[in-house]
């Protein structure tokens, strides 16, 4: 198996920065890092990403039970061999920085790769991350909810639903836009479920320059949409990459 194939290479050092290759898989490609000088550069790319989407995201305290979920899992003894060097990426990236701005910068990355990575630029025939504004939105379990994505001079804004809405027949979920100055603006519908892509009246600059915060809400299709008429059922940051 050749190792350095620009494919396979990409998704290897992916992953190693994520810290999911584990095992032999891993021990094998630290093997490649030491001999081959463009995995290593590939490496360095891809932790060069991962540094952008966490530093884009503010700080946020995460609930006990999240850390406690994520020591259960990721160093219980009988994984700790699999785990370790996850263990120590994790470790490293905490020392220096909050933990709610890694968690959160590593969640967006991770939920980005694995649904869509070319909506962040990711895809392996691209050597920069394009200029784009992302949001992640969460509901009141703190699950991510929905992945919402434009270029930055982009006119569309790709969004997909990570959990299914509950939208009762006669009603719609709207997505909402909160600037840190002035009144919350309507970016469109989207969908109980699946992907969608909703045009803007604008190029994404102009519209979410001042966006801090995204929301959605669910209310009835005749209710006014110049404000928001019911609580946000899921919202998160908006931030721009770049």
């Amino acid at each position: 198996m050749n190792l350095l194939h620009p494919e396979r290479l990409e998704r290897l050092a992916r992953e190693y920065v994520l810290g999911t290759l584990t095992g032999r898989a891993r021990r094998r490609f630290e093997r490649l890092l030491a001999e081959a000088p463009l995995a290593a550069r590939v490496v360095a790319r891809w932790e060069q990403r991962f540094d952008v989407l966490a530093a884009g995201v503010p700080p946020l305290q995460p609930r006990d039970r999240v850390w406690q979920g994520l020591q259960q899992r990721l160093f219980e003894p009988q994984r700790a061999a699999q785990s370790a060097g996850l263990r120590a990426r994790l470790q490293t990236l905490l020392a220096p920085r909050l933990w709610g701005g890694v968690l959160a910068g590593v969640l967006m990355a991770t939920v980005a790769l694995r649904l869509q990575p070319q909506w962040l630029g990711l895809e392996t025939r691209g050597e920069a991350l394009p200029q784009s504004y992302v949001g992640l939105l969460v509901n009141e379990a703190g699950q991510a909810t929905l992945l919402a994505s434009s270029r930055r001079h982009g006119r569309t804004l790709t969004v997909k639903l990570l959990q299914p809405l509950q939208v009762p027949d006669g009603q719609v979920a709207r997505l909402w836009a909160l600037p840190r100055d002035g009144a919350p603006f309507l970016v469109g519908l989207v969908p109980a479920r699946g992907t969608a892509t909703i045009a803007l009246t604008d190029s994404a600059e102009k519209l979410f320059f001042t966006v801090a915060r995204l929301g959605v809400t669910i209310d009835s299709v005749a209710a006014g949409a110049t404000a928001p008429a019911t609580p946000f059922i899921a919202s998160g940051h908006c931030v721009k990459l770049w």
